[in-house]
């Protein structure tokens, strides 16, 4: 019996040695975490890039291929990996990599450096398997600001962004009621499903990784991961209907997916650069855009048709949202202005000036809230554009808000880490939370 199972365990140690190295699952994921900050589609040190298998196994300036079949020693990318020359090896300025993860590749590269991922010019990012994320700290050591915010559908519960977690609070008296795991290093969006059900979290590392979460609302449960990209997840928002999300990211895209199976329906490479807000018009036949290379768009949200561009502000455009008639647009940005206009032709209807950058328009039934630089948050009727209330209070920016239809109760999310919350009818104060636990004042 005994001799039966040593031979079981050394035939599954050799099978386990000569098992070949997996692109997709062991060497892809190691180029993106230590390369593509210096070798990424925005940034292409020596004319050299990682961010697909076809650019990362090409040459750069050296006009040696990076990595060649079977030719360990005539692979330039593997030389640099492991040169002793820290002017030549990579990562520069950084730890040299593991000796584990230099015979990884080295082995890779003497099997044939072969490729198993879906299709040599896709992103790396979008093929690579999700990764566990880093716990958030028990206690902060200092504040983030808060770029995502959004309440629970009855109003129990707030959700926030915070370090590689949502942070869950009571609305009412700032309690802490839980602590959603495993999610990107910053969250910059939050929203939940028609139905409460779901909570989709846009989020990344800068100039990494961004994807979008999707979590059990109630039980903080990881559902599936969808929107992988080099780079973060600036926004996320569910169809009206509540069977898609459409998902804007840093590396400009827009995407689409079926929230059932996760299925890609429609990629938009339309803008040609950060994208800051995604919004859905009420039939989900259309998406509107924002972004930073100064234009807001707006796309048949079925065919990814450019149906018309907006580029009156000048400024980057940080947030949009469809005017409740479907023929107008309101979009808001770094020219310290919310503007109106018309899809059918982008001529402007009106302008409206504030004191300081606006970021995300956020819906609110009837109405919208703004948030912006101006330290409060500004609630308007979506019809009429007309001024409802203002929310003051706030120490610094405020980067996020949401609203509550059942207790009428609005949120702002700041720059120095504060969390605000307000009665809708009186404008008056409910509690400010301070949205890092364990911090020490």
């Amino acid at each position: 019996m005994r001799r039966h199972l040593t031979l079981l365990v050394l035939a599954f140690l050799a099978s386990e040695a000569s098992a070949q190295v997996s692109f997709k699952k062991d060497i892809a994921p190691v180029l993106l975490n230590n390369c593509l900050a210096c070798h990424g589609p925005k940034k292409a040190e020596g004319a050299y890039r990682i961010d697909t298998y076809e650019r990362a196994i090409a040459p750069g300036e050296s006009a040696t291929a990076a990595f060649l079949a079977k030719m360990v020693d005539g692979s330039e990318g593997f030389r640099r990996l492991t040169s002793g020359d820290v002017k030549e090896r990579m990562p520069l300025d950084g730890d040299p990599l593991p000796a584990e993860t230099i015979a990884l590749i080295k082995k890779w590269i003497e099997e044939g450096a072969a490729f198993d991922g879906p299709d040599p010019k896709a992103p790396l990012a979008s093929y690579i398997p999700p990764p566990t994320h880093p716990a958030a700290p028990p206690a902060y050591a200092a504040t983030m600001p808060i770029t995502a915010v959004t309440f629970a559908n009855d109003g129990t519960q707030l959700y926030v962004g915070g370090y590689h977690e949502v942070t869950v609070w009571n609305p009412v008296d700032g309690a802490l009621i839980r602590r959603i795991a495993n999610v990107g290093q910053r969250t910059f969006a939050l929203a939940l499903s028609p139905d409460g059900t779901l909570l989709a979290v846009g989020c990344g590392t800068p100039g990494r990784l961004g994807e979008v979460r999707i979590f059990n609302a109630a039980t903080g449960e990881l559902q599936k991961v969808l929107g992988t990209t080099s780079d973060v997840v600036f926004d996320c928002a569910f169809s009206p209907q509540g069977d898609k999300i459409a998902v804007a990211a840093a590396d400009g895209s827009i995407r689409v997916f079926q929230v059932a199976d996760g299925k890609d329906v429609l990629n938009i490479t339309s803008h040609s650069d950060w994208v800051f807000a995604i919004a859905w018009n009420a039939d989900a036949s259309k998406l509107a855009s924002a972004s930073r290379d100064k234009t807001a768009k707006v796309f048949d949200a079925k065919t990814g048709e450019l149906l018309i561009t907006y580029s009156g502000h000048q400024q980057a455009v940080r947030g949009v949202l469809f005017h409740p008639d479907n023929a107008e647009v309101y979009s808001s940005g770094s020219d310290n202005k919310i503007h109106r206009w018309k899809i059918a032709d982008a001529a402007k209807t009106s302008e409206l000036a504030f004191g300081g950058e606006v970021y995300k328009l956020t819906s609110a039934g009837e109405f919208f809230l703004t948030s912006s630089a101006e330290q409060k948050v500004r609630q308007f009727k979506a019809k009429e554009q007309a001024a409802v209330r203002e929310y003051p209070g706030a120490k610094d920016w405020v980067l996020s808000a949401a609203f509550n239809l059942p207790t009428k109760r609005i949120a702002g999310g700041t720059f120095d880490g504060e969390v605000k919350v307000w009665n809708a009818d009186d404008g008056k104060d409910v509690v400010t939370i301070l949205a890092a636990p364990g911090l020490k004042k």
